[in-house]
């Protein structure tokens, strides 16, 4: 087979052109569309299909038409002067692609839903080098696996959004200083998430330092669909009150709690591995919050990340995406950075064995987080009903399995 060949298209018939070359060699297709997620593992052969000269952001009223190749923090920028938004990741140099076909848990999950849940179309690029149009009307088969199935179906060279008013957020930004208790805090976080407004979306992040920036320690992040801090305040008010708890609220725009990667310190140089996992859970119970305090406080290179889940997330149907777990009301993830010289095979079992542990009473796993290829994980990340529609409109849509350089979808 050729080696590996990146290719930078500038519209979707040079797409479509690329695709019919990969097709006739019998090639995988790998397409990179920024950031994490689905289409992000590089192959060491086939077609690689890099869509970042498809950037375009497009707003008609509330519709907005972005290129397969955008990035979230341009996107974010593009919305921000008609006073709109999608809910999308935390970083801007995601992709719009990686993340909505994974399905996407962002800062508005409850007010909003997933990324997908707001997507109303797409221009996708089958496996046989046809351009169509996908949505509830046209292709709605297409158009159901898209929003969480992964990159198993075609190149989207176009997505279409309906995206929100959104004058204003009110964020809230919290340190754990050496008074709290985590799990005490994690246990009123959780208390008042249980019939929190949907307006109120949290992150609660414990992680080794990263880089100057993003020092060691336990962190909570809060964002109010709104620009209402008083309101944020008073919801967050059995949380902030604890011991140790540290922060304030403002009344940011909404691009601008997107982060920046940091850049490494060594760009040459291989990052960390990532050992351990993710779930989406029906519940945060008291146990599980033990269990993910108790891991934290073991590695020093352990990472803790939840997300609160429920509201609008909550509120599609299972059937309507093949994204797994409506009933979750939280998305946990447990892990270690594999640094050189600081792991021996020791402590990567004893990480590997915990955070198995941690993940073991998760209904599901969510794909976008899944750090590397697992073939056999794949049926996991979706209910069993889902995986095999999966698999049936996987034979229509790519019966030689072109597009699998991803979490792929097994036939």
């Amino acid at each position: 087979m050729d080696a590996m060949q990146t290719t930078r298209p500038r519209a979707a018939a040079d797409v479509a052109a690329l695709v019919r070359q990969a097709q006739a060699g019998a090639q995988p297709v790998t397409v990179i569309a920024g950031g994490h997620g689905p289409w992000s593992h590089a192959p060491a052969e086939g077609v690689r299909i890099d869509l970042t000269a498809l950037d375009t952001v497009e707003v008609d009223g509330t519709r907005v038409r972005i290129g397969g190749g955008a990035t979230w923090g341009a996107v974010a920028d593009a919305l921000t002067p008609h006073g709109l938004a999608i809910s999308s990741g935390d970083t801007r140099s995601v992709g719009v692609g990686g993340l909505v076909l994974g399905g996407g848990i962002g800062w508005m999950v409850r007010a909003w839903g997933l990324a997908a849940d707001q997507l109303v179309g797409a221009q996708v690029v089958t496996a046989s080098g046809e351009i169509v149009e996908a949505s509830h009307d046209e292709n709605a088969d297409l158009f159901w696996a898209l929003r969480g199935g992964g990159g198993n179906f075609g190149v989207v060279t176009r997505f279409d959004f309906r995206a929100h008013e959104l004058l204003g957020i009110a964020f809230g930004e919290f340190t754990l200083d050496a008074d709290a208790d985590p799990a005490r805090v994690l246990r009123a976080l959780r208390d008042v998430l249980h019939d929190a407004p949907r307006e109120l979306t949290v992150t609660y992040m414990d992680v080794p330092a990263m880089d100057p920036s993003a020092p060691a320690g336990a962190r909570l992040s809060a964002v109010w669909a709104g620009g209402d801090a008083d309101a944020l305040r008073r919801v967050l008010a059995p949380v902030t009150a604890l011991p140790g708890v540290v922060g304030e609220v403002t009344t940011p725009a909404y691009r601008d709690i997107l982060m920046e990667m940091p850049e490494p310190p060594d760009p040459d140089a291989a990052p960390p591995g990532f050992l351990g996992g993710n779930g989406l859970f029906r519940e945060l119970s008291d146990e599980l919050i033990d269990r993910l305090v108790a891991f934290r406080a073991a590695y020093p290179s352990a990472v803790v990340f939840l997300r609160s889940l429920g509201g609008a997330f909550g509120e599609v149907a299972q059937e309507d995406t093949p994204f797994p777990a409506r009933d979750a009301t939280w998305f946990v993830m447990a892990g270690g950075f594999d640094v050189p010289g600081m792991l021996d095979d020791e402590l990567r079992a004893a990480i590997l064995a915990d955070a198995d542990a941690i993940s073991a009473g998760r209904v599901a796993e969510y794909g976008n987080f899944a750090p590397t290829e697992r073939p056999d994980a794949v049926p996991g990340m979706f209910t069993e009903t889902a995986y095999r529609r999966l698999q049936e409109l996987k034979r229509v849509w790519d019966p030689q399995n072109l597009f699998r350089r991803n979490h792929n979808i097994v036939v």
